[in-house]
């Protein structure tokens, strides 16, 4: 099972190839099926249908050992006549395999994105060889298994994508966009009022917007911004570049520059975000 996947609402696995094995034990009419999932390639038996012990019950399989082992190794179906005499196998877990009184062995794994992810099992307690016809039952399991699988990784892939998802902005956000954008078209506005009375009022205007928005009753520290760097600046806080900004305001691009690095020299900031900050910091902007 992929990590992560115990904090998701996913199904046990288990049950999904438990289902599948009772599907094979019905088709095959073998005495034995059992298998189980693997774990980080280390194959753990847990499931079972027609076992007269518990030897195996949660038996731990190393990749490349026994036959499960070798199944999950190579990821292709492994099988032996008689498993007391195999050379084809190591023999680590003889004891459990022939206390149940197994023989005939076969192993199928079940792989998703070329990894083994859970073996199912079919044994007869003669030796012989088990026929296609049970091995293909034992594949279209393994198949449909697979896909199972795979559906239910991708359904925890995106349910992890969307819980890294960025929430959706409040409705409190929103406000403060819209009203820095206010704030951002008060400013250009007083640039087309000849000098006067009302262009000081539409200025004084704006800085209440600005502390209002910041939630700054006023500026903490000793810095003033020059009306003009303001109005850069403020552009520069709505994502503006250097020569959108001077079409809003009608400067040359070289001016707003000018007045973008005045800005950030006052506010002691290296970069434009860091001056845009600042400046909200201070209430100078919204």
């Amino acid at each position: 099972m992929p990590p992560d996947t115990e904090a998701l609402l996913r199904p046990s696995d288990a049950d999904a190839l438990r289902a599948e094995l009772r599907t094979i034990a019905t088709a095959s009419q073998l005495p034995v099926v059992f298998g189980g999932t693997v774990h980080e390639g280390t194959l753990i038996l847990s499931e079972f249908v027609g076992t007269r012990t518990n030897g195996m019950r949660g038996l731990v399989v190393a990749q490349s050992s026994g036959l499960g082992g070798a199944a999950v190794a190579t990821r292709t179906p492994r099988s032996v006549a008689d498993y007391r005499s195999a050379s084809t196998i190591t023999h680590h877990y003889d004891m459990p395999v022939l206390g149940e009184g197994l023989r005939a062995v076969v192993a199928v794994p079940v792989v998703v994105s070329g990894e083994a992810r859970a073996v199912l099992y079919v044994a007869n307690r003669e030796s012989g060889v088990i026929g296609d016809r049970i091995a293909d039952e034992m594949l279209q399991s393994a198949r449909r298994l697979s896909i199972e699988l795979a559906i239910r990784d991708e359904v925890d892939r995106r349910l992890r994508l969307h819980s890294t998802q960025p929430a959706p902005p409040t409705p409190d956000a929103i406000i403060t966009e819209q009203l820095r954008d206010l704030h951002a078209e008060l400013r250009g506005i007083t640039q087309s009022i000849p000098n006067g009375r009302a262009r000081v009022r539409l200025r004084e205007v704006s800085d209440k917007l600005a502390r209002l928005v910041s939630g700054v009753p006023a500026p903490d520290e000793e810095i003033t911004l020059a009306p003009r760097e303001l109005d850069v600046l403020s552009q520069i806080a709505l994502g503006c570049t250097n020569s959108e900004a001077a079409q809003r305001l009608s400067l040359r691009p070289e001016t707003v520059k000018s007045y973008l690095r005045s800005a950030m020299t006052k506010l002691g900031a290296h970069t434009r975000h860091e001056a845009v900050v600042r400046a909200r910091r201070l209430g100078l902007l919204p």
